[in-house]
């Protein structure tokens, strides 16, 4: 959570209440009789880390609730059972696919301590990122309406389908930007952009609104992929908190790597391919970050990610201006500003 000038002081009291609720409903719906398994949970507690998608969740249902009338109070109504719900979800299904990428990655490091595929297998791994899913819509079942658990099925299917996708595309030199951003924007966005969803429409906001929320979403969710992606390749471990370098190493290409073998010389790609095969053994990941350095393509996918955060707030101009709605903004900044 950005760190908050006074005029935000409120929302972020009311966002950090929030998220203890959100913590306590998590744990409580994936408590199990069988200490085996409860192990295994408690161990994916230490993946909690930014919590971005509750957070904006969260932050998107107050945006999107009803200023008091005039001659009222002033009391605005706070987050409800709906929204600590919804919120738990998101993050729930995020923490699956988090489990899920350590095995496909062959992760050690996890927010600093180790996976849970490096402690107890990808046996284990696997199937504890399913518990965590099918947790996930059991908990989203208990709403009222069937509005958030369709909306987290379709979710979870394109997710699924953009993890396939990129998998495909494993050590294809030739994948271009259009490719890249439909992985991203189904792997990624596609849950950010849910979060924001679901966020406005536990707060009773219209078809228009939810729809702007949820295209803000997917726009920051795009743009914290690429600063990730960025990280992966020039990021230091000890503060990402996390195994790097496992992009190089599994022949998935990003969007500074798409953008540098399009834009340098043949000899050049030349070159960096045969650096791209020493990286998938585990070696010359040092060269390759000079070289993307050297031809502006971190900086060119630093920028897109920029870009995106800019679009993503536009959408919020239609919103009624609030401390909520400038905390919005602040956290989409906060997205690429950031080197963990």
């Amino acid at each position: 959570m950005p760190t908050a000038p006074s005029i935000h002081q409120a929302v972020q009291e009311q966002i950090e209440g929030a998220l203890a609720r959100v913590r306590v409903r998590f744990d409580a719906q994936l408590r199990c009789d069988l200490p085996p398994v409860q192990r295994l949970v408690n161990h994916v507690e230490h993946y909690r880390g930014k919590m971005l998608r509750p957070t904006l969740s969260l932050a998107a249902g107050l945006a999107c609730t009803e200023p008091p009338e005039a001659g009222q109070d002033g009391h605005r109504p706070g987050l409800g059972e709906g929204h600590v719900t919804v919120a738990a979800v998101c993050e729930m299904v995020h923490m699956a696919t988090l489990v899920h990428d350590d095995v496909l990655d062959d992760a050690d490091t996890r927010r600093r301590g180790a996976t849970v595929n490096r402690l107890h297998g990808n046996e284990a791994a696997v199937i504890l990122g399913d518990y965590l899913i099918a947790s996930a819509y059991h908990l989203c079942s208990q709403l009222d309406a069937q509005a958030a658990a369709l909306l987290i099925g379709q979710v979870s299917m394109s997710m699924a389908a953009g993890e396939l996708l990129q998998l495909w595309h494993r050590g294809d030199h030739s994948l271009d930007e259009p490719t890249y951003f439909e992985i991203v924007e189904r792997k990624t966005a596609a849950l950010v952009g849910a979060a924001c969803r679901l966020g406005a429409w536990c707060s009773g906001a219209d078809t228009a609104a939810c729809r702007r929320m949820e295209t803000f979403g997917s726009r920051v969710g795009v743009a914290f992929q690429i600063q990730d992606d960025v990280l992966d390749i020039a990021g230091r471990e000890a503060v990402v908190g996390k195994s790097l370098g496992k992009d190089l190493e599994k022949g998935k290409l990003t969007l500074p790597l798409i953008h540098h073998l399009a834009a340098v010389t043949p000899r050049q790609r030349g070159r960096t391919l045969l650096l791209l095969e020493d990286s998938a053994c585990g070696g010359g990941q040092r060269d390759v970050r000079e070289a993307l350095e050297a031809s502006g393509s971190l900086e060119y996918a630093r920028g897109v990610a920029r870009s995106l955060v800019e679009q993503g707030k536009r959408e919020l101009d239609a919103l009624a201006e609030s401390p909520a709605r400038e905390f919005l903004r602040s956290l989409a900044d906060a997205a690429v500003d950031r080197n963990h």
